[in-house]
């Protein structure tokens, strides 16, 4: 059976899923390649702009209330770390675990020259460039592309989706895409996809579809290999029911499993709040911190926490007032939670951004979000920070 380019474009969503994949999967297959005690960094994505001011709170701030005299958070109602801030009231397992030294928090993260759209910021974040740059890679991708640079064990990245992110894609080599190992092996196992390799032949002069037949057959080896190694060691802790809980435990049970990743991605938002702010951030909080408590208590009772990383970041904060519409308009710096047993610096990692220094009603950045890519590539993964980002970066000391 021969299948023309067209025919197979239309075969579905597998084929799609399938050029998402990197091509040096089946190096995977042998047992026992991670020792315990590999370096895991989780990626937490906060889509939409989360509002920064209101989830490390300011509570002994004048100028806070003043700006936002019906949507700021009362000091009693905070989770009050100090006499000066506070956690919004959803994140309760965040202040349990600011208390017992396994949290950072870093403010005012951003870049120069800010841009206040989601779509290019977000880009920006994901790429690591500067702002006037424009680059058609993710800086994990980079990281996968020079990891793999002549070896024969690359190094992979899973994102917890249905769709690759930028910030995964590499200039030779892609992380996974997946919500579920269990789905992508059952889709991957049709039946229909499995009579398309097994009758295809060489078509002379048809390279893109030989190259289609090639990724889909690697697509097969790696989604048989995911789904066998999450079931080796499956973590039997109890998650909340909700997508990111869900992603979280596919999460852990996939670092207990001895599968060569280094890095997890997985989003959560939408964190938009021009209106109804207080609403959506306490519903999304609340998924926040049920998941990411559960995350860390399983990491912790399976001795991994000292192993694991993870960082959340939002593509920009919110303005310093709020809207008419109980709510809060696109701005630029923001907050940071790291995550660890492995932290150095613990707490409130630097100053509260100044309420009183603004530019054009926005936060002023103090630390280039790249100072923290290069941080975590070079003393976290042992990575070649300035190959991947493109120059060096200050190193910042909570690792």
């Amino acid at each position: 059976m021969i299948i023309k380019r067209k025919q197979f474009i239309q075969v579905g969503s597998l084929a799609t899923a399938s050029l998402m994949l990197p091509k040096f999967m089946k190096a995977f297959e042998r047992p026992a390649m991670v020792p315990a005690g590999n370096k895991v960094v989780v990626v937490l994505q906060l889509s939409g702009g989360n509002d920064g001011l209101n989830t490390v709170i300011p509570v002994g701030n004048d100028l806070y209330y003043k700006a936002r005299p019906k949507l700021g958070i009362e000091k009693a109602k905070a989770l009050l770390l100090n006499d000066e801030v506070g956690l919004h009231p959803a994140l309760t397992g965040f202040k349990e675990m600011y208390d017992d030294g396994s949290l950072g928090i870093l403010n005012s993260v951003g870049y120069p020259n800010p841009d206040r759209s989601h779509f290019r910021s977000m880009d920006i974040w994901q790429t690591g460039s500067q702002s006037s740059e424009y680059i058609t890679s993710g800086w994990v991708g980079r990281y996968l592309d020079a990891q793999c640079n002549g070896c024969d064990k690359p190094t992979q990245a899973i994102e917890i989706d249905d769709i690759l992110s930028l910030a995964m894609k590499g200039e030779q080599s892609k992380g996974i895409a997946m919500k579920d190992p269990q789905r992508l092996f059952g889709t991957s196992n049709e039946k229909f996809f499995r009579d398309v390799l097994k009758n295809h032949t060489d078509e002379p002069g048809a390279q893109p579809v030989d190259y289609l037949y090639k990724t889909m057959a690697e697509t097969l080896s790696s989604a048989d290999y995911i789904f066998k190694q999450s079931r080796l060691h499956p973590t039997r802790a109890e998650y909340p029911k909700s997508e990111l809980g869900n992603g979280l435990k596919t999460i852990a049970s996939l670092i207990y499993s001895e599968i060569n990743t280094k890095v997890y991605y997985i989003s959560l938002g939408s964190f938009d709040t021009h209106f109804n702010q207080d609403t959506q951030q306490q519903r999304l909080f609340t998924e926040l911190n049920d998941a990411v408590k559960a995350f860390v208590k399983d990491l912790k009772e399976n001795n991994r926490f000292e192993d694991v990383m993870l960082f959340t970041f939002s593509e920009f904060g919110r303005r310093v007032e709020q809207n008419a519409s109980g709510g809060t308009d696109h701005g630029t710096a923001n907050n940071m939670f790291l995550l660890s047993g492995g932290l150095k610096q613990k707490g409130m990692i630097n100053a509260l951004p100044d309420l009183s220094q603004l530019d054009e009603g926005d936060l002023k950045y103090q630390v280039d979000f790249k100072n923290v890519y290069a941080t975590i590539l070079k003393k976290w993964l042992n990575a070649d920070d300035k190959a991947i980002l493109g120059k060096n970066f200050d190193y910042m000391n909570f690792i």
